[in-house]
């Protein structure tokens, strides 16, 4: 597989800032997983030199060797790619919403030993949906900011009001429902990397 772009090679030891940032995420995913370079490189389809070479940052990987390369290390590529969050405020402006309509919004990911999503979710009245289980080990957390729904694991709903929070095993089957008006929640999702 080897994937590494004609302009790395030529560019000989030249190292860009990102690929020495997506070098340097690379090898600690690698080493939260007590995984040696070699069996990475095994695990990806790629030589030891490769993976050397792209994790210290000399090497131009293409998508599909980064994709591999994630794959190993069983996360997601975004969190080879995404540059570290700021620690200073993060506003997201609210949204409009049309009567009548559900919508989810990401509103942050942040990685590290857990995937972490927090997602807005907005549904309307007299609705009723059910959740995809997630995978093994994540924990969903709802935060009701206005509205009544019911929710949680199928065999244990609970009735949520305005500041409530819910957090339970979110890689079992869930479901959301609501009363006679629409509900605004904050759904968190923590996964583990490992």
């Amino acid at each position: 597989m080897d994937d590494v772009t004609d302009e790395s090679k030529a560019a000989g030891p030249a190292v860009s800032t990102i690929a020495a940032a997506i070098g340097t995420r690379i090898a600690q995913r690698r080493t939260l997983r007590g995984m040696s370079a070699a069996e990475l490189a095994r695990r990806a389809g790629l030589s030891k030199g490769t993976m050397s070479a792209i994790e210290a940052g000399t090497a131009n990987p293409t998508i599909s060797t980064l994709d591999a390369i994630a794959v190993a290390l069983r996360i997601p590529m975004t969190d080879l790619l995404a540059h570290d969050t700021e620690p200073g405020p993060v506003h997201m402006p609210g949204t409009e919403i049309a009567d009548g309509e559900e919508k989810r919004e990401l509103l942050r990911r942040i990685s590290g030993g857990h995937s972490l999503e927090i997602w807005r979710m907005r549904l309307p009245a007299h609705h009723a949906s059910d959740g995809v289980p997630h995978a093994p080990g994540t924990i969903e957390h709802l935060y009701v900011a206005a509205g009544h729904l019911t929710a949680g694991p199928t065999d244990a709903l609970v009735d949520l009001g305005p500041g409530d929070m819910l957090a339970y095993a979110g890689d079992v089957p869930h479901h959301y429902r609501t009363g006679d008006e629409p509900v605004d929640l904050t759904v968190t999702f923590a996964t583990p990397v490992t």
